[in-house]
């Protein structure tokens, strides 16, 4: 077809548009709008075509699914306050005192139990950040290992469910979240023990990087020690299994799960004396503010997409993707160096509504089971946030770090994750069964 190019032309012209600092939202719409009135001067489609996009973006709010999101946000900011990550590093870091580098087990330890819980990356790594680098610094540990620990943890957000990334995901691959959720626990965990074997690796041959608590400070009766672990360990455990447990036995939808997981945290920061007006207000307004976000871009991308298709640009990307070299093989590659690439430069919401929609057909006519699609996405971009230099992860913990800690000593701390990440994906890739293995069980 003569105007092919238009397709492609879309995407260049959104990204000049997020290259001069334009928000995502208003970017995808205006570039829609200029390519309508584009498509419809050129006669390639009808101006009544442009009247399906108000009952498309209408379609968003009747999608029960995206529910899902605000609850889980709401559900992490409310126990962002509550102190349970505080506590949880605290006795973690005592238990695992005696050990060269217990402190940063410690840290990859709570980490996960806040990625199961919060399921949002920004979240993790700010409250690991503020909460645990003073410490580890505190008591001698390298800023590389410590660093690197905080924003290797934090990216498990990205996978380890409840995820608000793999609800997105299930939205736009068309399958269901709980799916999703059940087929990433066994390679979230993989990868939380490869990140745990890390700092022992590294503890083992640097001692000097991960030096043991002084005893001073490990000074507590095994009975009192035993109970304090309890005390800090089952309440989590308990929202988690509410939570995830619920969907996996089938009680409950995610988004009713998303639900319950809100009145467990209510409870929780409850427990914890940390309720009040003035901190309902607070999560109330964050999770307004990133739900709001979340549907902005989703009424732009929709239309960028309506259009997208009515330029055939659609078909244009299906007869791209289909004839690469290599059939299955070569359209992951191509898939994951795109995300992994776009990763470094615009948020994964973004990536889940303009990209993923163009790989989903594809992916169905090469026979790719899109739940393990799903997943083996989420891990490749929790990859991207965690590689420097423009790793999201990494900016995170910047921007709350302390001065002596430098924007190179996070650098160099993350490298060494990279590849432990990378060889779990791998793993992922190569034996499907490490996703497909729990949802069979489920149903």
């Amino acid at each position: 077809m003569p105007y092919d190019w238009l397709g492609p032309a879309m995407f260049a012209g959104a990204l000049v548009l997020l290259s001069f600092g334009y928000p995502v939202a208003f970017s995808l719409g205006g570039v829609a709008i200029i390519f309508g009135l584009i498509g419809i001067a050129m006669g390639i489609f009808d101006p009544i075509f442009m009247t399906a996009m108000p009952q498309r973006i209408f379609g968003i709010m009747a999608n029960y699914t995206l529910l899902a999101i605000p609850y889980f946000i709401f559900m992490g900011s409310m126990l962002e306050k509550s102190g349970i990550a505080e506590n949880l590093l605290e006795t973690m870091g005592i238990l695992f005192g005696r050990l060269r580098g217990g402190l940063a087990l410690a840290v990859i330890l709570v980490g996960t139990l806040l990625a199961a819980t919060t399921g949002v990356v920004a979240a993790t790594v700010v409250a690991m950040g503020l909460i645990s680098l003073p410490i580890m610094l505190r008591y001698g540990y390298n800023k590389e290992l410590a660093t690197g620990a905080i924003v290797a943890s934090g990216t498990l957000g990205q996978i380890i469910p409840p995820s608000v990334v793999l609800v997105v995901l299930g939205d736009q691959l068309g399958v269901s979240v709980g799916d999703l959720f059940i087929g990433s626990i066994v390679p979230g965990l993989m990868m939380a023990g490869a990140f745990a074997l890390q700092v022992l690796i590294i503890a083992f041959f640097r001692p000097d990087m991960a030096p043991p608590l002084p005893p001073e400070v490990r000074q507590i009766g095994g009975k009192a020690l035993g109970m304090r672990v309890l005390k800090v360990m089952i309440p989590p455990l308990l929202l988690i299994l509410m939570v995830l447990g619920s969907i996996f036995f089938g009680f409950a939808t995610p988004t009713e799960a998303g639900a319950v997981g809100c009145l467990g945290a209510i409870a929780l920061a409850a427990a914890n004396k940390q309720v009040n007006w003035a901190s309902l207000r607070l999560v109330s307004d964050v999770t307004m503010r990133t739900t709001t976000m979340v549907m902005f871009i989703l009424i732009g991308s929709t239309a960028f997409s309506l259009v997208f298709r009515g330029l055939n640009g659609d078909r244009f990307m299906e007869e791209l993707l289909t004839n690469l070299p290599g059939g299955q093989a070569g359209f992951l590659v191509v898939s994951m160096a795109v995300v992994f690439l776009l990763g470094f430069f615009i948020d994964f919401f973004e990536i889940a509504f303009i990209v993923v929609p163009l790989f989903v057909p594809v992916a169905q006519q090469l026979g790719i089971d899109l739940v393990w699609f799903g997943i083996i996405l989420g891990a490749n971009l929790q990859t991207s946030f965690l590689t420097p230099p423009f790793g999201f992860a990494l900016f995170y913990l910047r921007s709350i770090a302390p001065p002596e800690v430098t924007t190179g000593h996070i650098y160099r701390g993350a490298i060494p994750f990279i590849p432990i990440q990378m060889i779990v994906l791998m793993l992922i890739i190569i034996f499907p069964g490490i996703v497909s293995f729990l949802p069979s069980i489920s149903r």
